[in-house]
């Protein structure tokens, strides 16, 4: 198959992200039996296997940046895109070609009916092709380590295919997804601890309690052992700008001083639980992780749509903040980074977020809040996340579309002012692709 065939054929799978609808599955075994018939692709090299509720994708970023700046062929496994499906498969640091991501899909498509056929009544869903996709790219590139964020929970997610993994991390649980993976903290974190393997080493980064407890009675339960970022590293912030930050982090291992190319106090724990876990994969490499590795990995790696600045007359700053804890952690990073007290914020989300939280973090701080339509099949309605942030205190206005929206924010900002459009992460891309020009994949829209 090519790219767009590729696309097509995805397009007929269930998929959650499209349409926001979960089919329970008991287990994962047609994925495993998937694999299996494609020959185990997902087996042969060092694994980090990343679960939690926020900063998934900025700890294997920046773990990817610190195993190449080390010389290692590492490959990364996100979800989801922001303009494109094939920047899901990373090799190298880059999206895999569009030929390969089509091929790859081809033979994954070649074995699906054969699979369903031995699992009467089920179905193999979007991720899982994708998820198998990405393993046999890896394969392909001869790739020597590869990082794989979880999709959605843990216990019964595509990636949760392996019998052991080097490394585990989970980043900060908070409450998500709670008519499929829980009511509580604890709930949702015992299927993020699906993904403990027996004798992995799990890196924990800063977590409430009721998390914390989950992840050590799994791990104990496994044989694991738990690495937690708080108890093992010593970090403090020596600067901060509007484009990086310079840290010392004290590991069990190393000292380092570096600057970070991701700005946030967030970042900051992200980084450390991406050095541990880099730290604790370096054995089953073979190799000596340096501090120069770390300090170049730190400083290049890049990861759009993550209090991005985009333009500084106005400061116009994306990011995919999603929740309300995502939200007052962008409100912080403002004020430390640009020393602005204020901002214009525009907002868009997916129906199932918890917009009365996102409008109660940014209310304090908005001189206005911009609500525009946009296309997405579950995007939240424009008047309701309006409501909210009148709600929550803060002057609230509907737009028609992003264009309008940003062309208004960037009006009411003026030349020195701030303004900051996030939300989902999907809303973050569509305002990148206005703001930047950039071409997404065409059936976006429908299938996103």
């Amino acid at each position: 198959m090519d790219y767009y065939e590729a696309l097509d054929w995805l397009a007929t799978l269930p998929d959650f992200e499209r349409t926001g609808e979960f089919s329970a599955r008991g287990d994962v075994a047609p994925m495993r039996a998937l694999l299996a018939a494609l020959g185990d692709p997902h087996h042969g090299r060092a694994t980090v296997h990343i679960a939690g509720s926020k900063g998934k994708g900025s700890t294997g970023a920046i773990a990817e940046s610190i195993l190449r700046a080390a010389g290692v062929a590492t490959g990364y496994y996100i979800s989801p895109h922001l303009h494109r499906y094939n920047e899901r498969i990373r090799t190298g640091g880059a999206a895999i070609d569009p030929g390969a991501f089509g091929a790859a899909l081809g033979r994954v498509r070649d074995e699906v009916a054969g699979i369903e056929a031995r699992f009467p009544g089920r179905r193999l869903i979007a991720f899982d092709a994708l998820t198998a996709a990405a393993f046999l790219a890896f394969t392909d590139a001869g790739m020597r380590a590869q990082i794989i964020e979880v999709g959605l929970g843990g216990t019964l997610d595509s990636t949760n295919v392996f019998g052991r993994t080097d490394v585990v991390v989970i980043t900060p649980i908070s409450l998500e997804h709670t008519a499929i993976l829980g009511a509580t903290i604890a709930e949702i974190a015992a299927q993020k601890c699906g993904i403990i393997t027996p004798g992995a080493t799990v890196v924990v980064a800063p977590q409430r309690e009721s998390a914390l407890d989950v992840v050590r009675a799994t791990a104990a339960g496994r044989d694991a052992r738990v690495v937690e970022v708080v108890a093992a590293c010593q970090v403090a912030r020596t600067s901060a700008s509007i484009d990086a930050q310079e840290i010392k982090l004290k590991t069990p291992r190393a000292t380092y001083a570096a600057k970070l190319a991701l700005i946030g106090r967030h970042q900051i724990d992200n980084a450390a639980a991406a050095v541990l876990a880099c730290e604790e994969l370096a054995p089953a490499l073979g190799i000596e992780l340096s501090a120069r590795h770390v300090q170049e990995g730190l400083a290049s790696v890049r990861w759009p749509a993550r209090l991005e600045v985009i333009r500084r007359s106005p400061l116009v700053i994306i990011d995919g903040a999603h929740n309300g804890d995502s939200a007052k952690r962008m409100v912080a990073a403002l004020r430390e980074h640009a020393g602005a007290a204020r901002a214009t914020f525009v907002l868009g989300t997916l129906a199932d977020k918890d917009i009365a939280a996102m409008a109660g973090a940014i209310a304090p701080v908005a001189d206005a809040v911009l609500a525009p339509a946009w296309a997405h099949v579950r995007a939240a309605d424009a008047r309701g996340v309006a409501a909210a942030c009148r709600e929550a205190g803060a002057d609230a206005t509907v737009f028609p579309g992003i264009a309008s929206a940003m062309e208004a924010a960037n009006e009411r900002a003026g030349a020195r002012g701030a303004v900051v459009a996030f939300g989902s992460l999907a809303f973050a891309a569509a305002v990148r692709e206005y703001l930047l020009g950039i071409e997404s994949d065409m059936i976006r829209q429908a299938f996103r």
